[in-house]
């Protein structure tokens, strides 16, 4: 039985699961525009072991959402994951914020193109297909009206994130899907996570770092 604390801080929202098996037992999040994160952070991962009845000796390993994100909320959940997998002495497993984002879109024959907000025009974006496979590399980049235009062309995308409104204001495309209430949340990284755990794919603990693509996106 994997037993996988997910801490997700890499936007607005701070976000904690209790996963076992691939499937959440407990979770908490708050989507705060003030970053609750420092505040909140630990009183959620006590309260989603609480619900489970899980000691943190029960835990098999801590998740993380890596980036890219924001540089502030990254640094509060990747020191976190870190200091109880030092005093726990489990494995670190990580895993693309924009990888959560993608979990979230339940279409079979689309793109999936999550998008978070990176200032002004300027997005941090990946790209998967409908088997949520990362088929792009993440990157920052500033939108256009010509933006994923090869994708467009080809079938329906779906644009997911805090960063989706600001293509859908200058995109009219026919193919073009736009979820913008979603935020990554740590209940879309039990599988992920598991998944991982499984092939025993976990990071050095002393030397991971958050994937920041840019560190002045401060918040």
């Amino acid at each position: 039985m994997a037993v996988i604390l997910c801490l997700e801080t890499a936007t607005t929202n701070c976000s904690v699961a209790l996963a076992i098996n691939g499937v959440v037992k407990a979770i908490r999040e708050e989507n705060n525009q003030k970053f609750s994160h420092a505040e909140k952070l630990h009183v959620f991962i006590e309260e989603v072991l609480a619900e489970a009845n899980i000691d943190k000796s029960d835990l098999n390993a801590v998740a993380v959402s890596k980036g890219p994100g924001s540089y502030t909320g990254l640094r509060i959940g990747v020191s976190a994951a870190k200091g109880l997998c030092f005093a726990l002495d489990i494995p670190l497993i990580s895993t693309l914020t924009l990888e959560i984002l993608a979990q979230q879109v339940a279409d079979d024959n689309s793109y999936i193109i999550p998008l978070l907000d990176a200032r002004r025009m300027e997005v941090y974006s990946a790209v998967f297909n409908s088997e949520k496979e990362q088929i792009r590399e993440t990157k920052a980049e500033i939108l256009n009206e010509n933006s994923f235009g090869e994708y467009l062309e080809e079938r329906k995308t779906v644009f997911i994130g805090d960063g989706a409104n600001k293509l859908e204001a200058i995109c009219s495309h026919k193919n073009a899907l736009f979820i913008n209430d979603a935020f990554p949340s740590s209940s879309a990284m039990a599988s992920l996570v598991e998944a991982k755990y499984k092939i025993s794919d976990t990071e050095n603990v002393a030397y991971f770092e958050p994937f920041y693509l840019k560190e002045f996106m401060l918040g």
